[in-house]
């Protein structure tokens, strides 16, 4: 039998702490969510002013980075290069940039999710998030 990595509350609460830390940085109201590997939702923060729509984003883009093991933002070329059938996909509601997966010694165990900006500053902040549990 193999074991692998897995997260614990204290690291999902340590990435969500980097997260929110950039956000606020670039003076940036979202929700991040943090997930594990199952795309289950461990942990989540709606800054003050965020729209409450992003609450029910940020998982989702956590849960299709988590359960894809890559980035949401690879979804969401995918439809944008004209595979649209890819809208089929129930499973995955989030397939728009701003979820990242967390990859740990070759395995993924777990995902961040931001809403609240755009793409691009949602993926930044699910990132720096990430980078925490750096050594």
């Amino acid at each position: 039998m193999q074991s692998k990595p897995y997260l614990v509350l204290a690291d999902a609460r340590r990435i969500a702490d980097a997260s929110l830390a950039e956000a606020r940085k670039n003076n940036w109201n979202v929700v991040i969510a943090v997930c594990d590997e199952g795309g289950h939702l461990l942990c989540l923060d709606r800054m003050d002013g965020a729209a409450p729509i992003s609450s029910e984003i940020a998982p989702a883009k956590a849960r299709t980075a988590a359960l894809g093991r890559r980035a949401s933002k690879i979804y969401e070329d995918i439809i944008n290069n004209g595979r649209f059938a890819f809208l089929s996909v129930s499973s995955l509601p989030g397939m728009l940039e701003g979820g990242e997966p967390i990859i740990i010694d070759g395995h993924c165990v777990g995902a961040v999710g931001v809403s609240g900006v755009k793409s691009a500053e949602d993926a930044q902040i699910a990132r720096a998030g990430i980078s925490a549990l750096q050594p």
